[in-house]
């Protein structure tokens, strides 16, 4: 494959990295409650990836994991703190937080969750009230 199609990222301390090939699956917003607490932020800048196209190629044994429900594994670098991504294998997705990926060009195309919204974006993006349909939600878009 191509340099084009291969991003490195990390967490917050370099202890734990990784590789990325190919390209995501999707990228966009989630405004849900538990993303916003888990990234002590207002609102989760994702990437999604088929799980094959992770591979960490630093600090596997530092990685932390923790299960809120059966539909995701977040996991987080034990030094630092630092999230890194969440597995959801319901969807046989890893989400990358693109804030990780080094080098990324990060090119958002869908709000999901946006009925839980605290930071309303007018960016003409899609705004599904959960998630597509075609992921198991009603598949109900908002107005921005």
């Amino acid at each position: 494959m191509s340099q084009a199609n291969r991003y490195q990222g990390g967490c917050f301390c370099g202890e734990v990295q990784f590789e990325l090939t190919g390209d995501p699956v999707a990228m966009g917003y989630c405004h849900c409650e538990s993303c916003r607490h888990w990234s002590a932020g207002p609102v989760n800048a994702f990437s999604l990836w088929a799980p094959d196209a992770l591979r960490l190629t630093r600090g596997a044994e530092r990685l932390e994991s923790f299960n809120k429900t059966p539909r995701s594994t977040r996991k987080w670098c034990a030094t630092c703190g630092g999230h890194l991504f969440t597995e959801h294998p319901e969807w046989n997705l890893v989400d990358v937080y693109a804030a990780v990926i080094s080098d990324f060009d990060f090119q958002p195309a869908v709000h999901v969750n946006y009925q839980e919204t605290v930071l309303p974006m007018a960016d003409g993006l899609p705004k599904f009230k959960d998630v597509p349909a075609d992921m198991g939600g009603s598949g109900i878009t908002l107005e921005e």
